[in-house]
């Protein structure tokens, strides 16, 4: 898990290079670290806003896996058949 005052690596890598997984784990420590009550106002309010990225960042990948979700076409029988355009707009 990560901690958000990890001292060994003071820049946090950017968001947009996170996979969901590593996203949401984040976000978790966040959520615990806050959810604590032992963190200054400044940290606090620098740990929501990481936390309100990383929350859009996972919203993302959800909704691009559900979009490829969608896309899968099946065949009579069932069975994935390969995959339609999405058209998003």
């Amino acid at each position: 898990m990560t901690d958000i005052a990890d001292q060994t690596n003071p820049e946090p890598r950017d968001v947009k290079d996170l996979s969901f997984e590593e996203a949401l784990s984040e976000l978790e420590a966040i959520v615990a670290h806050l959810e604590q009550g032992k963190v200054n106002l400044d940290a606090a309010i620098s740990a929501y806003e990481r936390g309100a990225t990383l929350k859009q960042h996972c919203e993302a990948k959800l909704r691009e896996a559900r979009e490829k979700v969608e896309r899968i076409t099946l065949d009579a029988a069932g069975e994935p058949a390969g995959a339609q355009s999405f058209d998003a707009g």
